[in-house]
């Protein structure tokens, strides 16, 4: 009798996060602002506290920070998102997408397994003050 089950084991390499992680989404210009903010206060010498994984997308206009599971269940932060992933393309390790695609702005294996929500509503606050300053500069 053969077996017809198709699951497999995860790669030797890849990363995985124990419980889903959430997916917060932001624009790309405070996104970018919001890691410098984060790497600066945490010390590049230090992970805690640090920022955690970061997606870009193919068309470079958003990025997006993995957080802890459940943090979608409060989030309110005006001008950005957060859903559940439910643990949907939460498999690290693969080959690194083509140019163009999707992909990691810093990958899980380079940083912390999420960035800490109130660090990052901190950082996205401090980013759009920045950026509306900078703005108003012109």
């Amino acid at each position: 009798m053969e077996s017809t089950d198709t699951n497999t084991a995860p790669d030797p390499g890849a990363v995985l996060i124990a419980g889903a992680p959430d997916l917060v989404t932001v624009p790309t210009r405070q996104g970018l602002e919001a890691v410098d903010i984060i790497q600066r206060a945490a010390g590049q010498a230090s992970r805690a506290g640090g920022v955690g994984p970061v997606l870009h997308d193919g068309s470079g206009s958003t990025l997006g920070f993995l957080v802890p599971p459940g943090t979608a269940d409060a989030w309110d932060l005006p001008g950005s998102a957060c859903t559940h992933t439910n643990g949907r393309g939460m498999r690290f390790g693969d080959t690194s997408p083509t140019a163009g695609d999707t992909g990691w702005l810093l990958p899980p294996e380079a940083v912390g397994p999420v960035t800490d929500p109130e660090v990052l509503r901190a950082a996205l606050g401090e980013a759009a003050r920045l950026i509306e300053a900078a703005d108003n500069c012109r």
